[in-house]
């Protein structure tokens, strides 16, 4: 009897119908009445269409089905964490083995294909407010192209830097005169010699698929005035990016298109303060689902027989939860309670030079400014003095700092405030309490003339100091700084020189420059408590919700006076002084040299003897051998040690151990 050639070898189709513990169903084991039925014809006509040498044994390698591991197992997702397919599984068991399908796209029900939706509806939501929002040149002092040789590419992969594009181009043979575009932002600039060039290019790539699954939207620059220049710009149009003469950008139409800054900045405030904090809750409850659900697939991946520890499997009986989730602790101030505000300088839509916030992410092309007239968390002091900053800046000759190529001198202003010993009473008019303000302006030096700055940085001290006393009351005023930060990012380190430093000498005098080494500084209390605060210490943005904050973390400490109490990124000190008077002793963290002294200094201001501050990162075995005077001395006192506890004010990864919460309750507007 003749050999059967091996002719069906691939493996079986993803049909629910078909028994999967079969290892190759399509071939057929050779039975007797199909040797009889085998006819001299048939195994002619097989051997003329696939000849196998007689000599061979060995079956073809299996190809796989296309649709082979592109969906995940739900058997393996369930809560036995267990797969019924057997070996032979044709699904996923993981998203490490999840394969793309062959139209390009993931299992709905996977991360990749979760996150590429938020991608995708983030994009067609910038689109359908206006597009990017840039109000910047990519060069200062290029001559102005027109508006048919300048082209704006949308929709860029992220990761793409000028070079990236000229390769593309190049690829797509496509001729340009310059292409800019920079690493982060998703939009590009082409300048091309001849108009046919840019005709030639917009007909070939609008449209196009580019990097993963992006489509790339091309559209004109058209040249728009400064208000300051007097000169009327053409009509806007809602299909181009439009330009000033200095090559700042306003994409995609007019400004009623794009959302306001107070959509940007606090975008749950057209709902009602309950509603807030109901969506606060739901929001933060689904976090930590997530957590559940990624602790335990942690568990599933690590061991094949995984043991989840207590609190995962305690999750079933709170809805998934991994602990106890108490709520949302209102905050006493709902409007105006930032002490602190840091307002960006650019271009505002309309090009002229703004002091206040973004409309959105830089990363998606979004550079405009607007001001924060209509920020409910922003005080009224902070905002008159965006305002003062933004009018000075009007006639300044200095330059405002263009985030494209990282050039010009005023870049930020921050506002910090502080305030008398809090009362219930005074909420309704919260600025009231306020009773020093310090104001820092971030400047950039490099390539400037010293001779300008220092002229520019009088006139604004002199500016400052005129508009504060104009208003009744009055405006609190207690010092200027200005910070000079040369970095791409506007958050400077905490050595960040500080170039002038003005303080009010009290009465009418107004601001003078220190002459001195004197670092500047403001105060606010908390738990009746005062606090000295420097430039760029850190203090919390909401002075009476900390209260309770600081409070509630006290109770569930269940602190005494055997407890050795340790303040984690301590800043200045506000967590562990304002315990102090119920633990033994405090010892508060911090690498911030000039947080430390300020916490050493609110500890002698306040008479708080039982606390001490390190300048350093966090390590366990250092702070106890700190804490004790030897190794010896701390073998003796363990004995004697009732309680360690340790509180963080943030970062409570960098501890060797992870920390569990058995309750999580949320503090809002913190």
């Amino acid at each position: 009897m003749a050999e059967v050639p091996p002719t069906e070898t691939l493996s079986p189709p993803m049909d629910h119908h078909n028994p999967v513990d079969q290892p190759n169903p399509t071939v057929k084991p050779l039975h007797l009445s199909a040797a009889v039925t085998d006819t001299p014809e048939k195994r002619k006509r097989e051997q003329e269409t696939e000849p196998v040498p007689e000599s061979s044994s060995v079956k073809a390698p299996e190809e796989k089905h296309p649709l082979w591991k592109t969906s995940l197992c739900s058997y393996f997702r369930s809560p036995s964490g267990k797969c019924s397919h057997g070996e032979t599984c044709q699904y996923a068991h993981g998203e490490e083995e999840l394969r793309l399908r062959p139209d390009n796209t993931w299992d709905p029900t996977s991360e990749r294909a979760k996150k590429k939706a938020k991608t995708d509806e983030a994009e067609a939501e910038a689109e359908e407010e206006g597009g990017v929002m840039m109000t910047e040149a990519l060069e200062e002092g290029e001559e102005e192209s027109s508006s048919d040789l300048s082209k704006c590419f949308v929709n860029l992969p992220m990761k793409w830097t000028s070079d990236n594009l000229r390769n593309f181009l190049n690829e797509q043979a496509i001729l340009f005169k310059s292409a800019k575009k920079k690493n982060g932002m998703k939009v590009g600039f082409v300048t091309f010699e001849t108009a046919e060039q840019a005709k030639t290019a917009v007909q070939e790539l609008d449209g196009k698929s580019v990097g993963n699954n992006r489509t790339l939207k091309i559209s004109d620059v058209l040249p728009r005035a400064f208000e300051k220049n007097n000169k009327v710009g053409p009509a806007l149009n809602t299909d181009n990016v439009e330009v000033d003469e200095d090559g700042s950008l306003l994409p995609n139409g007019s400004v009623l298109k794009a959302r306001s800054v107070r959509d940007a900045v606090t975008p749950l405030a057209h709902m009602s303060y309950s509603e807030q904090l109901e969506y606060k809750k739901n929001s933060l409850a689904q976090t930590l689902k997530g957590l559940t659900r990624n602790a335990r697939k942690a568990c599933r991946n690590a061991d094949s027989h995984p043991i989840y520890p207590g609190w995962i499997l305690n999750s079933r009986e709170i809805g998934g939860l991994p602990c106890k989730l108490e709520g949302i602790i209102e905050s006493v101030l709902v409007n105006g309670y930032r002490n602190k505000c840091e307002f960006s300088v650019g271009k505002s839509l309309q090009g002229k030079n703004t002091v206040g916030f973004q409309l959105g992410n830089f990363r998606e092309g979004v550079t405009a400014v607007e001001e924060p007239v209509d920020c409910p968390n922003v005080s009224r002091i902070a905002c008159k003095y965006a305002s003062v900053f933004q009018e000075f800046l009007q006639q300044s000759l200095l330059p405002v700092w263009n985030r494209l190529n990282n050039t010009g001198f005023w870049r930020q202003l921050t506002v910090r405030e502080g305030r008398k010993p809090g009362k219930m009473a005074e909420v309704d008019n919260p600025e009231t309490s306020i009773s020093e303000v310090m104001l820092i302006v971030q400047v950039c030096t490099l390539g400037s003339d010293d001779g300008k700055v220092n002229d520019e940085i009088q006139q604004l001290a002199q500016v400052f100091s005129v508009e504060s006393t104009k208003g009744s009351p009055p405006l609190p005023l207690t010092a200027l700084v200005i910070q000079d930060h040369t970095g791409i990012s506007n958050v400077a380190p905490p050595d960040a020189p500080l170039r002038y430093v003005f303080i009010h000498k009290g009465g009418d005098c107004g601001l003078e420059i220190a002459n001195d080494v004197v670092e500047p500084r403001i105060h606010d209390h908390l738990s009746n408590l005062q606090f000295s605060i420097s430039p760029s210490a850190f203090f919390q943005v909401n002075t009476l919700a900390a209260e309770k904050l600081y409070s509630l973390a006290g109770d569930w400490a269940n602190l005494g006076p055997d407890t050795l109490l340790f303040d984690v990124c301590c800043g200045t000190g506000t967590i562990g002084l304002t315990l102090a008077h119920r633990v033994g002793m405090v010892v508060g963290i911090e690498m911030n040299a000039s947080a430390v002294s300020d916490a050493q200094r609110n500890a002698k201001i306040n008479g708080i003897k039982n606390c001490r501050f390190v300048c350093g990162k966090v390590r366990l075995e250092p702070l106890l051998l700190f804490f004790f005077s030897s190794p010896e001395d701390h073998k003796d006192k363990s004995e004697t040690l009732v309680e360690v506890f340790f509180l963080l004010s943030f970062n409570a990864h960098s501890l060797e151990e992870p920390l569990i919460p058995y309750v999580v309750i949320s503090f809002d507007a913190l």
